[in-house]
């Protein structure tokens, strides 16, 4: 007869899952076992609970489906916590098994005891524990429902004696149901935006990861416009190509020409988006916000007209209504100034930097030049965020994935090995800090073990670099941000990865090409220019302040040498400061 465990397998395998993402043991072994007995989901052993749920978390973003972690009572279900933060608030949909200490010794402090239902409240939509065989199949129908309908984490408790118990059949359903209804706002409201639309000249579009699928709308609104299109981190890979009136994102790694276009708009329009920096947000033009979930409206910008809806659905209903600007005014002025904005960016790519202090965005614009049409790239938090949502340019196919709401280091590792999972074939590389890699360097071994083909880009510039601008730009001497690191490239070598090491700006295509050309997984090592800065779009007074005092305590300290090594490589933003 089948168990509780061979129940929750079978009932996954139902739901669509393919792996499970985990480190076996203890109370996880009877699910361990009902996996390798059942034989169509693959269990992918990870060296870090955090990895796995990481792992999950970008296969669900990625394939948009239900992807699954999970891990064993007390330190190895605590492990996941920071990985399920992080798939929560990407909206990733992720059901993870949190097996825990015998039902029967709950509430006596025992060996490995935790609290999961307090432990996981604060990122899941649903957090239950089963203690009878008979809840269990409820529970579980429950927390798949709810993580792929609210898009986001469902964390089953599961005691380990209840694995091994006889399953019981329920009366209500254990499939799942994953229906698309039709969302947009009423007619009347359509009408009232539509009004507001063919009223102002000077229009706007900002576009989150809501408007992902409505790419094609979104065009052809901002054509019928003549409005510039503008976008977040997020929603760049799917927004930026085949858009002529795009002019780059906003907000802390965005560009002057978006920041620019929104201010002087006289109507924004912000679509599916929580676009969190709201210094960014212009603060005397109308604002008009469209969003599936509405109490995200008007939390992050003073916004006027606030509509529930589905991006595509809106702007598929609202297109008829929406009458042609013949005044393209607005738009080509910003537009050229977008052009004069990417001219600027090519300053750090024409000048390569110098042997060890290679200028990091001359490695980024080589790898979107070299990467495929539909490359995966996830990037870690920090610098290696900036060079990739400023250099790495979107074709309709492309995928870029990182912790863009949770903002955890180590992130960019674990998730190119979700995505190599979930898409055999395509290419899947890692745009790494030195500190990001550092923090879960023994699941390098994980990609070993699969033969994953996944691409590190070490962006090595021996510091913790946004950390460093952070605190020079609040006027602080940057103390405790440098890394000592082990030699990356032998560390992959040991781990039985391909590593390369780049120190000459003269042997950088090269070896990224040989990297990525290679017949399975890669590391490249680059010496980056760790004073390389990343100014924000909108550069404040204070932050000028900040950087000239941070700059006068480190000559005070006897650092002049450092002070300037950071203005000659940072010579690009002078005229942007003055």
């Amino acid at each position: 007869m089948a168990n509780v465990a061979d129940q929750l397998v079978n009932m996954l395998v139902n739901a669509g899952i393919k792996r499970i993402y985990a480190v076996t043991g203890d109370s996880l072994n009877e699910v361990n076992d009902a996996v390798r007995r059942e034989g169509s989901i693959q269990w992918i052993h990870v060296r870090h609970e955090e990895a796995g749920a990481y792992a999950a978390g970008a296969e669900a973003q990625i394939t948009g489906t239900l992807a699954c972690c999970a891990g064993s009572s007390g330190p190895g279900h605590v492990h996941l916590i920071n990985g399920l933060y992080d798939a929560h608030r990407s909206g990733a949909a992720v059901i993870a098994i949190a097996s825990t200490i015998p039902s029967f010794e709950y509430g006596t402090e025992y060996f490995q005891e935790t609290n999961t239902l307090k432990l996981f409240d604060d990122c899941s939509y649903y957090n239950q524990v089963a203690t009878t065989a008979k809840q269990f199949p409820r529970m579980l129908q429950a927390g798949i429902q709810a993580a792929l309908n609210r898009k986001g984490v469902a964390v089953i408790g599961l005691p380990g004696d209840l694995t091994s118990m006889d399953a019981v059949e329920i009366t209500t359903a254990t499939a799942n149901f994953n229906s698309r209804p039709l969302i947009r706002p009423s007619d009347e409201d359509l009408t009232q935006l539509a009004g507001l639309l063919n009223h102002h000249k000077k229009i706007t579009i900002f576009c989150g990861i809501g408007a992902a699928e409505a790419h094609d709308e979104v065009v052809q609104l901002s054509q019928r416009l003549n409005s510039t299109v503008a976008y977040s981190f997020r929603a760049k890979m799917d927004i930026q190509y085949d858009n002529p009136n795009e002019v780059g994102m906003t907000g802390l790694l965005g560009l002057p020409s978006a920041y620019h276009s929104m201010h002087e708009s006289d109507l924004l329009l912000l679509l599916g988006t929580d676009f969190p920096y709201t210094p960014f947000m212009p603060t005397d033009c109308k604002i008009v916000q469209v969003d599936i979930k509405p109490e995200r409206i008007g939390r992050r910008a003073k916004v006027e007209v606030g509509l529930c809806g589905d991006v595509k659905d809106t702007l598929t209903a609202l297109l008829p209504l929406v009458t042609q600007n013949t005044d393209d005014s607005f738009l080509k002025a910003q537009l050229e100034l977008y052009a004069g904005v990417k001219e600027n960016m090519k300053i750090y790519v024409d000048d390569m930097g110098k042997k060890e202090k290679i200028h990091p965005e001359y490695i980024a614009s080589l790898i979107d030049e070299l990467a495929t049409n539909d490359a995966i790239f996830t990037v870690d938090t920090g610098m290696s965020c900036v060079w990739g949502s400023r250099y790495i340019n979107a074709t309709g196919k492309r995928k870029m994935i990182g912790s863009f709401n949770h903002g955890s280091m180590a992130n960019a590792m674990p998730q190119a090995i979700g995505a190599a999972l979930a898409c055999p074939g395509r290419q899947v590389i890692a745009l790494c800090g030195d500190g990001g890699l550092s923090m879960l360097l023994g699941d390098l071994a994980t990609i070993t073990q699969y033969n994953l083909p996944v691409k590190i880009i070490v962006f090595n510039n021996r510091s913790l670099g946004m950390v460093k601008l952070e605190m020079e730009v609040a006027g602080l001497p940057d103390w405790q941000t440098e890394m000592h690191n082990p030699d990356f490239a032998m560390v992959a070598k040991a781990m039985g990865i391909k590593g390369i090491t780049v120190k000459d700006p003269e042997d950088a295509k090269q070896a990224l090409r040989e990297a990525l050309m290679y017949d399975g997984p890669a590391l490249v090592n680059i010496f980056t220019d760790p004073n390389a800065l990343a100014m924000p779009p909108k550069i404040e007074l204070g932050q000028v302040k900040g950087m000239a005092l941070s700059m006068t305590k480190l000559m005070l300290n006897g650092r002049m040498d450092e002070v300037l090594d950071t203005v000659k490589a940072n010579y690009k933003h002078l005229k942007d400061l003055i």
